[in-house]
């Protein structure tokens, strides 16, 4: 019988203990994720390279396997301030520690050690494919007119997929998205003045390796290379110049809010942020647009940037 393309489920749970399966359940631990690309059985194939006395193609033994999950979720709190959203396990597998004030906020910021995993479980039909220890990186997406999107990129350790129950996916984890509007976006600045935004974009910027030894297998990110873009309508430089402020080096603040009520809004904060050398322009409806270029810079180590949900 053929398998509905439109089948998966996926699920995905912090691990207690580095590559241990934490269960997750259809009902606690549902992710609803959009554009998904799941990539089984990653890794290479090593030949054998037999001196035979014929000609013949050379027998291969895979290596290195591990499982990849591409795909986007809504960049949207969970609806109740204080209260982490469906997809932060996600976030936290990238390198980022989860700070939850009770009825007031939850925050993600870097970190450089100690650094999270998950377990996903994730069915096609009724084929289960599991990813352990799994750790990826991450690019934060805000397009004018569009919704904004956390896109993952996740590399787990190679489990043999089986055939097992189906679970029940509760999704009511996850809210509705708002568009990026005038509207819904109150606030985009550098360096405290307001620009016109057109797209933002925190790339996270995690190597991400497997590294795969006798005595230990795992997924680690052994570097960060954070990268902040956005494309703003230019304006004078009296107003705003990113030509001196790229000469200068000047380490400015970026700040991003997206909505407007409580338990719905995102703040995305670069505190030292250096704008690099202004690459051109862009002509969008006849009118000028910087593409801008930052690099988050860390003040005091591991607060380069920072995601509130308030």
């Amino acid at each position: 019988m053929p398998i509905n393309w439109q089948s998966k489920i996926i699920l995905a749970k912090i691990e207690s203990s580095y590559g241990t399966d934490p269960t997750p359940t259809g009902a606690a631990n549902a992710i609803l994720m959009t554009g998904v690309t799941l990539s089984p059985m990653e890794g290479e194939d090593v030949s054998r390279e037999l001196e035979w006395p014929y000609l013949a193609a050379q027998a291969m033994i895979p290596t290195g396997l591990r499982v990849r999950l591409q795909g986007k979720v809504e960049l949207i709190p969970s609806g109740t301030a204080g209260v982490a959203p469906a997809w932060g396990p996600l976030l936290r597998a990238c390198g980022a520690a989860e700070t939850i004030v009770t009825d007031t906020s939850v925050t993600y910021d870097p970190i450089s050690a100690s650094m999270e995993s998950v377990t996903i479980h994730f069915w096609l039909g009724g084929t289960q494919h599991k990813m352990l220890g799994t750790r990826g990186t991450a690019v934060m997406r805000w397009t004018a007119q569009g919704i904004p999107y956390l896109e993952l990129d996740l590399i787990g350790l190679y489990a043999q997929p089986s055939e097992q129950t189906r679970p029940t996916p509760d999704l009511s984890g996850f809210a509705d998205p708002l568009i990026v509007t005038d509207a819904n976006t109150p606030e985009f600045s550098i360096n405290s003045v307001d620009l016109v935004l057109r797209e933002a974009v925190l790339n996270l910027g995690n190597q991400v390796d497997p590294r795969l030894l006798v005595g230990s297998e795992s997924i680690i990110i052994p570097a960060k290379a954070e990268l902040f873009q956005a494309r703003v309508e230019a304006v004078p430089v009296s107003t705003f110049n990113p030509y001196a402020l790229a000469t200068a080096q000047t380490r400015v603040a970026v700040e991003l809010v997206h909505g407007t009520e409580a338990g719905l809004i995102t703040t995305l904060s670069l505190p030292t942020a250096q704008l690099k050398r202004p690459s051109g322009f862009e002509n969008a409806q006849n009118v000028v647009e910087w593409p801008l270029e930052l690099v988050p810079l860390p003040d005091s180590g591991n607060d380069q940037w920072s995601l509130e949900l308030t």
